[in-house]
């Protein structure tokens, strides 16, 4: 069975383009910021191929996101706030354009590199074979599927997530939120009191039931109701923190799907 590597091109890219920049003083008192293409490229198809030999892949596809919107700043708007100061290599959105023109690399309007990963992970018929989730971003583990944490202490190790599971990190994720993307989950809600609110492991049954989902869900919103909000409240962080999967993404209108509770 063929091997295919969903691979998180948004994190290669940026890192190939930051690490290949150099401050240049083109006449005295005059600094600005230069980059060789032909070295950007270079170590980005290094890194590629350096994930192709070690996972002992036999194709890849790489997944970029749309830089010029998100679905998901319709739910919050302060949804990745904190990184709008943040300077990008000045030839990330070009290198990105020809990923996408000459690489052929998955991109949707409106969606960003993970849900791309999401929707060709989960989808049964655009790439056959056994295909794995290859990103820095834990949050990949909301996607049932086979995934590996590249760069991390985690190493190469495949990790293999179970629909349970992947439920389980969701709802998690609901309930103690994400300061990198700028939204706040349940307040004063950490990784341990997440689980006890969860009170749900999702090793004893791989398979996702409605009825476990739907206990589950009832408990996320006990608890959001307890710190005087709504259950409309933990919908918008569960929309938040949902990477879409392919059936919440509409091939034929080219939008996303947006996650509604179990019931």
């Amino acid at each position: 069975m063929s091997r295919t590597l969903l691979i998180d091109a948004d994190v290669v890219a940026y890192e190939a383009a930051f690490s290949n920049e150099q401050a240049f003083e083109f006449e005295p008192g005059w600094w600005t910021w230069q980059v060789k293409w032909d070295d950007v490229l270079e170590s980005f198809d290094a890194t590629v191929q350096t994930m192709m030999d070690t996972l002992q892949a036999d194709d890849f596809k790489l997944c970029l996101t749309d830089s010029e919107g998100n679905f998901r700043f319709g739910i919050h708007r302060d949804y990745k706030g904190g990184r709008k100061s943040v300077r990008k290599p000045i030839i990330l959105k070009h290198f990105k354009q020809f990923l996408i023109d000459e690489r052929k690399a998955f991109f949707k309007p409106g969606l960003e590199g993970d849900d791309c990963m999401g929707i060709l992970a989960t989808h049964p018929k655009l790439i056959p074979g056994e295909k794995i989730i290859v990103s820095i971003d834990k949050d990949m583990r909301t996607i049932p599927g086979k995934f590996i944490r590249w760069g991390t202490e985690e190493g190469c190790v495949i990790e293999e997530i179970s629909p349970s599971r992947a439920f389980y990190n969701h709802m998690k994720q609901t309930l103690t939120g994400d300061t990198t993307d700028g939204y706040k989950g349940l307040p004063g809600c950490g990784p341990k009191k997440a689980e006890t609110i969860l009170n749900m492991d999702p090793s004893e049954s791989p398979d996702l039931s409605p009825e476990t989902a739907g206990i589950v869900w009832r408990s996320v919103v006990a608890a959001y109701e307890k710190a005087g909000l709504t259950e409309d409240d933990a919908v918008v962080q569960a929309r938040m923190a949902k990477i879409l999967d392919a059936k919440h993404y509409d091939f034929k209108a080219q939008r996303e799907i947006l996650w509604n509770p179990p019931s």
